[in-house]
């Protein structure tokens, strides 16, 4: 059972992502580690991470780097938003992504395009948004909880501007897949959020079973 969690930045999706693995017991894979990981390694090279060449060498970082704490760093958050516009990037990384999702008994999944690109046959799949001024709050929150400063209309900018390019890119971009299930947080807590997600998930379990 292959279940699919997409969304833009800070909208909730890799929290409700993770209670969905816990509850289920399947493995669980934040996908956008993998573009923070190609943005770090490109930044750390002294790269730049709109070059399309110097993003595609930095796709053959080893396993190690996905346990590096730098890679949530809004530094790497910001390199992963450009280097994931890259075809190249997408492409070296696909199949990393389409082995976890396909190993024996399932696996959950999220990122911006794992719904209609990396595994469009998914059991369920759920699109969580929430208003940009919210999710900025949240991302805002979780920097300064870290003892960073930052200002939140620097976030907020930030915020629209990932989902201005994860958005408007040509290849893979995000947008919700047409059997996708909305999931609004903006007015959520989590805990309501993940109760949210499981009954949505269940209703997809249960219709594939009544098919």
């Amino acid at each position: 059972m292959i279940i699919a969690v997409d969304g833009p930045a800070a909208s909730g999706k890799g929290t409700i992502a993770r209670a969905i693995a816990r509850h289920y017991g399947l493995p669980y894979l934040d996908t956008g580690l993998l573009y923070r990981a190609v943005g770090l390694q490109v930044l750390r090279t002294g790269g730049d991470p709109s070059d399309p060449d110097a993003a595609l060498a930095a796709c053959a970082f080893t396993d190690p780097l996905l346990a590096d704490e730098q890679l949530r760093s809004e530094a790497a958050g910001a390199a992963a938003s450009v280097v994931s516009a890259h075809p190249a990037v997408r492409a070296a990384l696909i199949e990393r992504q389409r082995a976890f999702a396909g190993q024996p008994g399932g696996a959950v999944l999220d990122g911006r395009d794992i719904g209609t690109v990396i595994a469009p046959h998914a059991a369920a799949k759920l699109f969580v948004k929430a208003a940009p001024a919210v999710r900025a709050r949240r991302r805002h929150d979780e920097i300064v909880a870290r003892g960073l400063e930052i200002s939140y209309d620097r976030v907020l900018a930030d915020i629209r501007e990932r989902d201005k390019r994860d958005m408007l890119r040509d290849h893979a971009p995000l947008t919700q897949a047409a059997d996708a299930d909305l999931l609004d947080t903006t007015f959520m807590d989590i805990e309501a959020a993940v109760d949210r997600a499981l009954a949505l998930v269940e209703a997809r379990i249960r219709a594939a079973a009544n098919d």
